[in-house]
């Protein structure tokens, strides 16, 4: 493994959701609080950004060339070629407090994305499923949702609650969620976006906590992956071996350290041994 290096120091308040796009070899990540996605091109380092309606939580490639992004209020195709935002679903009509979070696409074209309380103080987060056959709800009660992620044979799914600081595990049985259980908890940091190797090892951004942690299947803490700033959120896998890490920062509820940590929000970059898996694409 290769240490950290910042790719793009672009000062997010709240840097988010970073994605591989192999066909544009691209990442694309979020600064949910700045409502702004943003495009690193990985061979000529080119950098993008587009103006989002509103808080946007994600943005994941679809099998149409379009993103699917997580607006607060409803889910939205952007289409890159014209930097247009539309609107495709409302989302929790009856929870205006509510915004949406983190998302992540099923092998099977499904979009899983959680929603949160903006304030961050109700319990009013939940996890759905979106597909062809519509809007599921999978689960509820959550303070702050982040995830999901799903485990290489698709049997595990894995969705935290971070402001518990708690990790869970679900079996996952063809888009179905069975036996909610405490994967792990956390002590030292608040668990933040997730992402799984090709063996399994589950990796997650630590918000307050100084890198990436990584967790075997059955729960056990491996290793911290380092980053030089205190506030990491999501790493994802990218480039042509699935080897490149990216990580999105953020200085929400730290700005007071960017003096000391000038480069909270930019995105980072590590080389790793353990591949990523294949980033699926939307089924629209």
């Amino acid at each position: 493994m290769t240490g950290p290096e910042l790719v793009w120091d672009l000062g997010a308040e709240l840097g988010e959701g970073p994605v591989w796009d192999a066909e544009r070899r691209a990442v694309w990540f979020v600064d949910i609080k700045g409502r702004k996605l943003h495009r690193l091109d990985v061979d000529d380092g080119a950098r993008t950004s587009w103006d989002a309606p509103d808080q946007i939580g994600f943005a994941l490639p679809a099998d149409d060339g379009t993103l699917i992004c997580g607006v607060r209020g409803g889910l939205h195709r952007f289409d890159p070629d014209s930097g247009a935002f539309e609107l495709v679903l409302r989302v929790e009509e009856d929870r205006p407090g509510n915004r949406l979070n983190d998302g992540f696409v099923a092998p099977d074209g499904a979009l899983w994305f959680g929603t949160m309380d903006d304030r961050e103080e109700a319990r009013t987060g939940a996890l759905y499923r979106w597909d062809r056959n519509g809007l599921r709800l999978a689960d509820d009660g959550y303070g702050v949702t982040n995830g999901p992620a799903l485990s290489p044979d698709g049997a595990t799914l894995y969705h935290h609650d971070t402001l518990a600081k708690t990790i869970f595990a679900f079996d996952h049985r063809d888009g179905a969620l069975l036996n909610r259980r405490v994967f792990a908890r956390l002590e030292d940091a608040f668990p933040d976006g997730p992402s799984v190797d090709a063996e399994g090892v589950l990796h997650v951004g630590l918000f307050n906590g100084w890198g990436v942690a990584r967790f075997a299947p059955s729960g056990e803490r491996l290793a911290t992956l380092s980053l030089p700033v205190q506030t990491v959120t999501k790493a994802a896998f990218a480039g042509d071996d699935l080897r490149d890490l990216y990580c999105t920062t953020a200085w929400l509820g730290n700005a007071g350290l960017r003096g000391d940590q000038p480069t909270l929000g930019g995105l980072y970059r590590l080389r790793v041994e353990t591949p990523g898996l294949p980033q699926a694409r939307i089924k629209v």
